[in-house]
Order: C-alpha cells, then sequence, then structure tokens
C-alpha cells in the first residue's frame, strides 16, 4: 500500500553512520526530509546527495532534519560522507524494512531483467510525523528544489 499525503509516517528505526539509532517517533516537532536511493557513491546516489549538500543552508533555514536512507552498510555511509562532505545523515537499511514501510522496495525492470530494488523517492514528513509530501521516481538532479519547495509550502 503507498503512503499518501495526511498518513502517518511509519516510525522506523534505523541505524546511522555515526552508529547511532535513529527514529522517527524522535523526530516529532520538526519537519524531516527522508530520502530512499539504491546504493552509495554510484552517479545518480551522488548527483542527488550533492544537491541537498550544496543547498544546505536553505535546508538549516526550513529548520529540516534530512536522512538519506539506502540498504549499505554504516561503513559506506561513512566512506560516502566524507568523499562527499555530506552534511547529513545517513541511515542503513540492510533489511529493506523501512523501505518496505514506505512503499519504495519494487519491482523494477533493467535491460529486461526484472528484479527488486530501491525506487528512487523522497518522503517531505511535517513537524506532527505525518507525510506532506511524496516524491517517486525522483530525477537526481532536481531532488533538492522539489524538496525545499515542499518544505517551504508546510
Amino acid at each position: 500500500m503507498a503512503l499518501e499525503v495526511g498518513d502517518p509516517a511509519p516510525d522506523i528505526s534505523l541505524l546511522s553512520d555515526t552508529g547511532d539509532t535513529v527514529s522517527l517517533r524522535g523526530l516529532k516537532g520538526q519537519p524531516v526530509l527522508l530520502y530512499f536511493y539504491p546504493k552509495d557513491d554510484t552517479p545518480g546516489c551522488t548527483r542527488q546527495a550533492c544537491g541537498v549538500r550544496d543547498n544546505w543552508e536553505s535546508f538549516e533555514k526550513a529548520g529540516a532534519a534530512v536522512y538519506g536512507v539506502s540498504p549499505d552498510g554504516e561503513g559506506s555511509h561513512v566512506k560516502f560522507k566524507e568523499k562527499y562532505s555530506l552534511p547529513f545523515t545517513l541511515l542503513s537499511d540492510p533489511e529493506r524494512e523501512a523501505a518496505k514501510a514506505f512503499g519504495v522496495w519494487v519491482e523494477k525492470t533493467n535491460y529486461g531483467k526484472t528484479t527488486m530494488g530501491i525506487e528512487r523517492s523522497a518522503f517531505v514528513i511535517d513537524s506532527d510525523g505525518n507525510i506532506a509530501k511524496v516524491l517517486r521516481k525522483v530525477n537526481p538532479d532536481e531532488h533538492a528544489d522539489k524538496v525545499l519547495a515542499a518544505l517551504a509550502a508546510l
């Protein structure tokens, strides 16, 4: 079942790149950008993350907590953050529990082969913990601008 605007965000808890556990329940009171991407340090995922980095001042002004989520482990996230000076937290979802809860673990077809994978998506969650904006099949180059527009509308 796909999440829609107004739905409560699933209460996920994931390990961060610093080894801490982050729970969405603990983030109520501020807007949150939770974005899902397939893999650290790949071309599209890097452009997407660097777009957020390059607009970091605007995310801070919006008061948003920013989290990128992929199946990669903590070590991979640390390297990715360091390599590109990413100022936000990356969360590890190796069992794809968060991806499934948000409906972004989907069947994908590439070169005629069907596999399961992460659909590049972003969710803006309001300060009450409800979904305020859903962006699916995100273009990495447009991600930051679209999310900032959604945050401005809160």
